[in-house]
């Protein structure tokens, strides 16, 4: 029995990273820490699932941006942290992919979210201000100048390009929300409390530091998802391995489930070793960070 699909088997696939990819990305390459390169690619991906909230974009083309953004770090062909700085990626994948969807945003429209996101003294996001937003900001703390967004503009023009060029201009992003749902009728399971819970496992994983949305596919995604929230629930769900049927083998059901899982500690994690201070997310506070790393185990 093969598994149930809703276009061609070409809609639901995307190209995955390799294991060299993924084990020499050109920030490893450029010296940037593997640590440090987690939590920056987690803090670049929450701050574009932001962004995508406060410009009331759907759930779907704030996923697709997600995605486009960790694959444009992959790999020594990828972008390196020391020469693009994240926020700029981040909106410029979350911009282009809102332009290929029926909702597209304005520039003007991005950039005033993402100076707002980014103000020391107004962003709510705790990467970027860990001291806590006031109860009413100051609006001169994220006032976008004239200035800066004609100059802002022009750099997220030119890191749609970049980011264009990157990915051989594959823009093309499955998503495994809808196959889930698929897989969720033909197991004959309806009760709302586990598809809300596999929704919130995929959104989740979109911020995985094992980057699972590059690494497997969308069926596997949508079975591990299903297999986690059903057991979580409380659901039993079909006799027999039926994960199989829809493409999925046990080897990656079984890591896919416990890198879900782990989720919620690796976001507390983060916090806590950032609590301090803010997640670099421009290429000078990069090397700043990497600077201070260096002064540390030198005893300076």
């Amino acid at each position: 029995m093969p598994p149930p699909t809703i276009s061609g088997l070409k809609d639901l696939s995307n190209p995955l990273a390799t294991p060299d990819q993924l084990s020499n990305s050109s920030s490893s390459v450029d010296g940037v820490p593997l640590d440090l390169e987690r939590s920056i690619r987690f803090a670049g991906a929450l701050l574009t699932q932001a962004a995508g909230v406060l410009l009331r974009l759907p759930q779907e083309t704030i996923a697709q941006a997600i995605v486009t953004f960790t694959r444009f770090w992959i790999g020594s062909e990828g972008g390196s942290l020391r020469i693009y700085s994240v926020k700029d990626v981040s909106a410029a994948a979350l911009y282009m992919t809102a332009k290929l969807s029926f909702q597209p945003t304005s520039p003007r429209s991005v950039l005033n979210v993402y100076t707002l996101l980014l103000s020391k003294e107004a962003s709510p996001l705790w990467f970027v201000n860990p001291n806590g937003t006031p109860e009413k900001p100051d609006p001169e703390t994220y006032y976008l100048s004239e200035g800066g967004y004609q100059s802002g503009k022009l750099v997220l023009f030119r890191t749609e390009t970049i980011i264009l060029r990157t990915l051989g201009f594959n823009t093309h992003v499955a998503l495994p929300h809808t196959i889930a749902l698929t897989y969720l009728q033909t197991l004959g399971v309806s009760k709302p409390a586990v598809a809300q819970r596999v929704f919130e496992h995929l959104n989740s994983s979109l911020l995985s530091p094992q980057l699972l949305y590059v690494t497997h596919q969308p069926n596997a995604l949508a079975a591990s998802a299903i297999y986690l929230a059903a057991r979580e629930v409380g659901v039993k769900l079909v006799d027999g391995e039926w994960w199989e049927v829809f493409d999925c083998d046990r080897e990656d059901l079984g890591f896919l489930v416990v890198a879900m899982q782990s989720m919620e500690g690796f976001a507390q994690a983060e916090k806590e070793k950032w609590v301090n201070r803010p997640i670099p997310l421009v290429v000078d506070d990069v090397e700043a960070e990497i600077e201070r790393r260096r002064m540390m185990e030198e005893g300076e």
